[in-house]
């Protein structure tokens, strides 16, 4: 039985990619170093340190921990500075429904995000009251693919894992779910394919009935 849903944030509810992307390529070309999309493209769902890490994988110097801290420190400024251009009508298309339609149904939501900047964004947005438990990078040691993020969103909900669905659109994340011993719905044409219980474009493309119907996967059983 389905009793709770775990939305990853970003790419699910709401995008920032493009903002995430502008941040890292400022400081990037400010250290000069060569940073694009395809780069970018792999920063997603993975925590700020570690998206450092690959931003630097092209430098041609050796950075100090304390430089490192003072780099992602001045990527998310750029970031949170970026982010104050949210607000409500920034949801994707067919995610507040969804959400409303899963309440309804009695079904416990959670938010299960790496970002630091969870609470922000969801303030922007102004969908806390929809909420029932917000986990985030704050929260957590490991990032995605570790499932640490969706366990402790369960536990918070106060539900088994089993009875969570983990709805994602990065390929760290669909791993931290099936990890948790979750049902996974994957977003996206970045991870279809991926092995997941469902896939679809977008959440415009999921209705609750799809959700509440999905089935315990035999290795869970």
């Amino acid at each position: 039985m389905v009793r709770g849903v775990i939305f990853d944030l970003d790419g699910v509810l709401v995008t920032t990619d493009e903002f995430h992307y502008l941040s890292w390529k400022k400081v990037a070309d400010a250290e000069g170093i060569y940073f694009d999309r395809e780069i970018n493209h792999r920063l997603r769902g993975v925590s700020r340190m570690i998206s450092l890490e690959i931003v630097l994988e092209r430098s041609p110097r050796q950075y100090s921990d304390q430089e490192k801290l003072a780099l992602a420190e001045r990527k998310n400024t750029i970031y949170r500075n970026l982010l104050d251009r949210l607000g409500p009508g920034d949801a994707l298309p067919g995610a507040i429904p969804l959400i409303e339609d899963l309440r309804r149904a009695g079904v416990r939501i959670a938010i299960g995000s790496s970002s630091k900047n969870t609470r922000y964004i969801i303030e922007r947005l102004e969908i806390g009251p929809l909420l029932d438990a917000i986990v985030d990078g704050n929260d957590i040691r490991q990032s995605k693919p570790d499932p640490e993020v969706f366990l402790t969103a369960a536990a918070r909900l106060g539900l088994p894992p089993a009875d969570c669905v983990v709805v994602e659109d990065a390929e760290a994340g669909l791993e931290a779910a099936r990890r948790a011993g979750m049902r996974v719905v994957a977003l996206g044409p970045a991870v279809r394919g991926l092995p997941s219980d469902l896939w679809a474009e977008s959440l415009a493309a999921v209705n609750c009935r799809q959700l509440l119907e999905l089935p315990a996967r035999a290795d869970r059983a």
